[in-house]
């Protein structure tokens, strides 16, 4: 049984959940160049150490299944 389609996400950042955070944090929206700095920042810190994350995450998907 399939519980996770093959080309389903299984994680995704929008631009409306940016704009809901940066609201909190700074009281306004992001200008669209301020949007592409965040993309980049988001980027470049979550393909920092994705071997990381994806080899921890796997390790703790089986541990889970063995119990």
């Amino acid at each position: 049984m399939e519980l996770i389609k093959k080309d389903e996400l299984i994680f995704s950042i929008t631009k409306d959940w940016i704009q809901k955070e940066s609201n909190q944090l700074i009281g306004r929206n992001l200008t669209e160049c301020e949007l592409y700095t965040v993309k980049k920042c988001i980027e470049w810190g979550l393909l920092t150490d994705i071997d990381t994350v994806f080899k921890t995450a796997i390790r703790e998907a089986i541990k889970k299944s063995q119990l």
